[in-house]
């Protein structure tokens, strides 16, 4: 079977030096194969900092493991658009350091509630419409709020590690500050502040769990075994040795895009029915925009790629909403 010979082309001006004029690749080539072959021809240590786009659409080939033989572009126009990436850092553990944060953040304002709120107390008490409760103990609120957004990152750690598959092996490493910002601030250092303050909402709260926070319990467990249930069913959906994209059916798929975002915002959503936190109403609002941005991508690439086989969605993240 005949093999590939693609031009290769800088996609900037200070491109890679020494770039081949053209590669000579097997007809079975991935876009990962396609970037050890500029690599070595360009002499980069590092295939994963080779960047390979399509020509006309100037977008990104992720998916390292589809065949070059699959992107019509590519093909019909025998080029590829190569550049520089800049040094990488893995995926994996680009996720792990953005789950730390909040994994770090709660247990540390749990340890210095005792000794931080007394201090800062004076300066808030005109501009607050309640009393601390300055009794040393958390509310029931606090330890389940405790419980849950650990138990969620814990989760969320593990999945990385040991079930996520990534399209990709790496990313721009000056990535890793952008990505982490939004779980270390909101989730982590905004979110625990406020949580354990004993003149919080949660500090406040009724000592005995209210129908409310039975519901919000409820929605938890719903939103984090659901979520679970959709990584694992997408972690498994490819055969090992297959590269092509699939649809992906039932775990809610006929409901949304992208169920595993739905039931994110569903656990987020017990979480804050708990607490009564603001700051975490604020996390999973601006979470739940970049994850509506994302799900709308992946609905477009389905439609793109399969065409009449795909049953277009109108909401991609919670029905009849986003």
């Amino acid at each position: 079977m005949a093999g590939l010979s693609l031009k290769v082309t800088n996609r900037s001006r200070k491109g890679l030096k020494g770039l081949p004029p053209s590669v000579e690749l097997p007809n079975d080539a991935t876009v990962e194969d396609a970037k050890k072959a500029v690599a070595r021809a360009a002499r980069v240590s590092d295939y994963n900092r080779i960047g390979i786009f399509d020509p006309v659409s100037k977008k990104t080939l992720k998916d390292r493991k589809s065949l070059l033989r699959e992107q019509a572009e590519v093909i019909k126009h025998g080029e590829l658009l190569v550049k520089d990436l800049g040094p990488q850092i893995s995926w994996r553990l680009v996720y792990v350091i953005e789950y730390l944060g909040p994994l770090l953040f709660h247990p540390l304002f749990l340890g210095v509630r005792n000794h931080l709120y007394p201090a800062v107390w004076p300066l808030l008490k005109n501009h607050l419409p309640y009393s601390p409760r300055f009794n040393g103990e958390l509310s029931f609120a606090q330890r389940a709020a405790f419980a849950m957004i650990m138990a969620h990152f814990v989760k969320r750690e593990l999945e990385t590690l040991f079930l996520h598959k990534f399209s990709a092996n790496t990313m721009p490493f000056a990535y890793v500050f952008r990505n982490s910002f939004f779980y270390w601030a909101f989730a982590g250092l905004l979110g625990a502040l406020e949580v354990y303050a004993p003149f919080s909402p949660a500090a406040l709260a009724p000592e005995d769990p209210t129908p409310l926070t039975y519901l919000g319990i409820a929605l938890y467990l719903i939103g984090e075994i659901g979520n679970f249930d959709v990584h694992y069913y997408l972690a498994h959906l490819r055969k090992p040795g297959e590269t092509a994209r699939k649809i992906p059916h039932g775990h809610c798929f006929s409901l949304v895009t992208c169920p595993n975002y739905m039931f994110e915002i569903i656990a987020w959503i017990g979480i804050i029915l708990v607490t009564r936190s603001p700051s975490l109403l604020v996390f999973i609002v601006i979470g739940s925009y970049f994850m509506w941005t994302w799900a709308w991508g992946k609905e477009k690439a389905y439609r793109k790629q399969f065409g009449d086989k795909y049953k277009k969605k109108r909401s991609v993240i919670l029905p009849g909403l986003l």
